[in-house]
């Protein structure tokens, strides 16, 4: 029979798949390194399990002890699994800064939870490294791991993750490509890879906001601002970052960061973190410069589902300003536009009355209605004409809609880029969205200028 004694076992050894869509057109090989399909669903899970065992040869860790971190959820879940499995309690302080899924994930796996405000500076007692190390000391036979400064956490990417590099490349690696938020999984993978090859070059892929790039090129510290991409980026050096083995940091927008890892996702099928839209952006760049000889490889960190509520959301996005309007489809539009207050579409056929359809109107303040029969668009009732024409005949009140409907808004179907859409709202007020034959809702000038905004 062929199983595994526990979920551990299945750690690491995980698969490298090329990148076809979003590298048209670039001239390198660029293989995404696919870490969530770790147990844990991410990277974190090679040094969840590396740091329990450390602790315990170390003699730190006791059985019944308990297991405390600051993370932004993905080394939690590595170490929650651990501790799961050899029956440790752990604590987690996280910032509200991260989504809800990481912080359900943790709890069903038996972690207790604290949220702290994310805006709390690193010098705070409400900084989450501040709160972990104060629940560490306060609490009995308690440890804190402390991803940023323990040696396990490099050394899990050194006799792992790079080997595997290596391996799975045929030595053939030219660019590595990993964010840098710890510092273990771009200063271990990274060792390796250049007691391998020298050449390899190391680049590490940061959020504007974040403190590395400046740091590197200049050696002076300066503050950070705030992002919204989790799990990389710092507002101070830890110990686990080693810059000696990092060739070049290239920073990368939230919105070009949230962009890529969407099209990860709709192009490649690989869902994604956000974190992971960071690495693959910085990819493509060095992609753009690179040769048909080079082999450039970059992490996928975590998996898409720990983002559903975050970017992965169009309307997270759309209040963040962060959509990306050239991206949007027609279909997304009339999506994001629904609320449970109005209906989607509101219509009415050619032969209701004038009064009806100017009551329908008013009851929803719309300016401009389709006319739809069985189904078809036929024509439109627009206000401003509508009472231009009742001022010269009050009777058409009582008339059917055909007698006064002007001319039917464009149709587009759904699948129809945003942007091109916007040449017929030019010469109409609105158009209305097809999705698979039916009409199924209606796009005004208005909502596009909003979603613009």
């Amino acid at each position: 029979m062929d199983y595994k004694n526990n979920i551990l076992e299945l750690v690491g050894h995980t698969p490298l798949v090329k990148l076809n869509k979003l590298t048209k057109g670039l001239k390198p090989l660029v293989l995404a390194k696919m870490e969530s399909h770790n147990p844990g669903g991410s990277v974190k899970d090679r040094i969840g399990i590396a740091m329990v065992e450390r602790a315990e040869r170390m003699g730190e860790l006791q059985p019944g002890g308990t297991v405390v971190e600051a993370t932004s959820g993905n080394t939690g879940i590595g170490l929650a699994l651990a501790c799961a499995i050899k029956g440790y309690r752990s604590v987690f302080v996280m910032t509200d800064k991260c989504s809800q899924e990481k912080v359900r994930y943790l709890k069903a796996l038996g972690a207790d939870v604290v949220v702290v405000p994310a805006a709390s500076k690193h010098e705070s007692p409400d900084h989450y490294l501040n709160v972990a190390r104060r629940i560490a000391h306060e609490t009995p036979n308690a440890i804190l791991t402390f991803q940023y400064g323990n040696p396990a956490n490099p050394e899990a990417h050194y006799h792992s993750t790079g080997p595997e590099l290596w391996e799975q490349t045929e030595g053939r690696i030219t660019h590595f490509v990993a964010g840098i938020g710890t510092g273990g999984t771009i200063s271990g993978t990274g060792r390796y890879l250049k007691e391998k090859n020298p050449n390899v070059k190391i680049i590490g892929a940061d959020p504007y906001g974040s403190i590395f790039k400046t740091y590197k090129e200049s050696g002076h510290l300066t503050d950070s601002a705030p992002y919204l991409v989790e799990g990389i980026g710092q507002d101070t050096i830890h110990e686990n970052v080693h810059f000696k083995y990092i060739d070049e940091i290239i920073n990368i927008t939230d919105r070009d960061s949230f962009n890529t890892a969407r099209r990860l996702g709709r192009e490649e099928g690989i869902f994604c973190g956000g974190s992971t839209g960071t690495l693959a952006a910085a990819a493509l760049k060095v992609a753009e410069n690179a040769s048909e000889d080079d082999v450039i490889v970059f992490i996928v960190c975590d998996t898409g589902e720990r983002y559903l509520s975050k970017f992965l959301s169009d309307e997270w996005m759309k209040e963040k300003r962060l959509l990306g309007f050239e991206r949007l489809t027609v279909g997304l539009l009339n999506e994001m536009k629904a609320t449970d207050v109005m209906p989607r579409l509101i219509y009415a056929s050619s032969d209701h009355k004038v009064a009806d359809v100017m009551q329908l109107m008013n009851a929803h303040g719309l300016s401009q209605i389709p006319i739809l029969d069985d189904g078809n668009s036929v024509g439109s009732v627009r206000e401003g004409r509508l009472m231009a024409k009742l001022l010269n005949n009050r009777e058409l009140l009582q008339a059917s809609v055909s007698e006064v409907m002007d001319a039917p808004f464009p149709v587009v179907n759904e699948t129809v880029e945003a942007e091109r859409a916007i040449k017929y709202l030019k010469h109409s007020p609105a158009i209305l969205v097809e999705e698979y034959g039916r009409i199924v809702g209606i796009i005004t000038r208005h909502d596009v200028i909003d979603v613009q905004g």
